[in-house]
């Protein structure tokens, strides 16, 4: 067991590596200069020596070698840099902004994972045979809708037109609801969709067989012997959809105007603030990771069978 463990936190080291060099190699090739953005304003009235004082003092005259291998120690130590723009620590505009997202993000995932089970379930109940083309039609519709259209949308449909939610000053719950919906909807689908097809390909199984033939209900049978051999596949996927999520949580923010890290990094993209960023970047490929190796974690208590692949019991 510890073995895997050590093998798999070395594939995540490889990971934020791989995440870490590529973004600095993207971000440096990006026109412009954060720093002649912020200090060549006239209305600073800085002279030339002084801008080149502050480029380097912030390492932008340093070659690109030095620049990634100053960066890459520094992170391995907690520190990200500071903000061009903002002039403090990038580290305090992350830890203002990181809870923000995780109030969004995290019961927006908990409500995709319920929407994508109820979808699946309903469609196999054999009381709603009739509805199961309908129902298995909902998450080819969810993951087509791009979240910016989605969100504004439901602004149009719950604001506007029903005035149920209001647009100006909400409260912090009916803040939530929409740009929960937003977010949740088009993680729904493929997780719905991996859960059906593996909903249908256990049900076919000879021990699903043998339950029927002793009697028992098609509700039981998918409830006590379909579902829990089926989640496999659907647990595993959930761990790849972190990147979507958070992707759909930044614009989600934009959309609806919220305060986090998508906010922070819209305003990094048109400053052109590099270290922001990049922070931004790796603590995305943390969270990616950290979800991921516990999904690996998890997916021995589903299936006993992966245990001797983990090593071990659990």
């Amino acid at each position: 067991m510890s073995h895997y463990l050590l093998q798999r936190a070395g594939q995540g080291l490889l990971v934020l590596w791989a995440a870490f060099t590529l973004s600095f190699v993207l971000l440096q090739v990006l026109p412009g200069d954060a720093v002649l953005i912020k200090f060549q304003n006239p209305d600073l009235g800085l002279s030339p020596a002084q801008i080149e004082e502050m480029r380097i003092a912030y390492g932008a005259d340093s070659p690109l070698w030095q620049q990634y291998f100053h960066t890459l120690f520094a992170m391995l130590r907690g520190d990200f840099g500071y903000s061009v723009q903002a002039g403090v620590a990038v580290s305090e505009l992350i830890a203002s902004n990181l809870p923000d997202t995780l109030q969004l993000a995290v019961p927006a995932f908990a409500l995709a994972v319920a929407l994508a089970f109820v979808l699946a379930f309903v469609s196999r109940l054999p009381a709603l045979r009739w509805l199961s083309n309908a129902i298995q039609s909902l998450p080819v519709l969810f993951i087509s809708l791009p979240t910016f259209w989605l969100g504004i949308a439901l602004i149009q449909l719950f604001s506007f037109q029903l005035r149920l939610i209001p647009v100006i000053n909400p409260s912090p719950l009916q803040g939530l609801i929409l740009p929960i919906i937003t977010v949740a909807i088009p993680i729904s689908a493929p997780l719905a969709q991996i859960l059906l097809r593996s909903i249908d390909q256990v049900s076919a199984q000879p021990f699903v067989g043998v339950a029927r033939a002793k009697g028992l209900s098609e509700t039981g049978v998918l409830w006590r012997h379909v579902i829990g051999n089926a989640l496999l596949p659907a647990l595993n996927i959930a761990g790849l959809l972190l990147g979507e999520l958070i992707a759909g949580a930044l614009i989600t923010e934009t959309v609806f105007g919220r305060g986090g890290l998508g906010q922070l990094t819209q305003q990094a993209v048109n400053n052109q603030d590099i270290a922001v960023l990049q922070a931004v970047v790796m603590i995305s490929a943390l969270g990616f990771v950290l979800i991921n190796l516990l999904v690996d974690l998890l997916m021995p208590w589903f299936d006993p069978r992966l245990k001797t692949v983990t090593g071990g019991a659990i």
